[in-house]
């Protein structure tokens, strides 16, 4: 089981002698704060402090480095042009981290046979200002999971569907929280890029948290809201191991059933 908070941070190197335009708080907004306290739930993390406006992990390497507005939501992030050396050594930091994420895998692969992945991430639903109103509710689930990027969803659907009960069944404030799939969002370059790097063997959940515990505009957290849903993600976790034994357990039926000739 694997944690990771790839838009976590909020670090750029050099900001000014690079000409960055955006104030902290701006890169905030759309960044994933306090995405790495909730990846205490998995025994390995993967946490990343550099701000996505530096390099975009969750997008391929050719759009990873915003350069235009249109890169990110209208808004002017640099205040003179990036020279190519300074885009390259933007580039490269994507590079090593998948390079270091291969690795990784690869050992769980080679120590578990199979892996789940939570992906962890937050998204804005007052887009119109501070004081507008929430973005329609049937439109953008409180948690939206995202498996969009599964080449073999049946492979791993109980899994999936344990997950989303298991949420939904958590206590959150008296009421259920309002989790569903593929709404909001599918699932970005990470979990494309360990589907198709782990095929049959790892299983990526795209996270998207709405930002109901914290003030999308002023960066202000409700710890308690923080917390809870820390806690609700927590509660899935046996259901997650218990599944993904048994989906072990029929893949291991079915490839003894034809000779090992099987692949996921």
């Amino acid at each position: 089981m694997i944690a990771t908070a790839i838009h976590n941070g909020n670090f750029i190197p050099f900001a000014q002698e690079y000409g960055l335009a955006l104030s902290q708080m701006d890169r905030m907004r759309e960044e994933d704060p306090f995405t790495e306290w909730w990846t205490e739930i998995a025994p390995t993390q993967v946490v990343v402090n550099l701000s996505r406006f530096w390099v975009d992990l969750n997008r391929p390497r050719d759009k990873a480095a915003y350069l235009l507005p249109e890169d990110a939501w209208g808004m002017k992030v640099w205040n003179k042009d990036q020279d190519p050396q300074t885009i390259e050594s933007r580039l490269s930091y994507h590079d090593r981290f998948f390079a270091s994420l291969f690795e990784l895998l690869e050992e769980k692969q080679r120590l578990y046979s199979h892996f789940i992945v939570l992906d962890l991430h937050t998204y804005n639903h007052r887009r119109g200002g501070p004081d507008s109103v929430i973005d329609d509710p049937t439109k953008n689930p409180e948690i939206n999971i995202g498996t969009g990027t599964m080449g073999n969803r049946w492979l791993w659907e109980r899994i999936i569907d344990r997950f989303i009960n298991d949420l939904k069944e958590f206590d959150y404030q008296g009421r259920t929280l309002d989790v569903r799939e593929n709404i909001k969002f599918q699932g970005g370059y990470l979990p494309e890029w360990v589907h198709r790097n782990f095929p049959g063997s790892g299983c990526v959940l795209s996270i998207e948290v709405k930002k109901i515990f914290m003030d999308e505009w002023t960066g202000v957290v409700d710890l308690n809201q923080l917390n809870l849903l820390g806690m609700a993600l927590s509660s899935t976790i046996q259901g997650l191991l218990e599944e993904l034994e048994e989906v072990k357990r029929q893949l291991f039926n079915l490839e003894t059933a034809v000779g090992g000739a099987y692949m996921a």
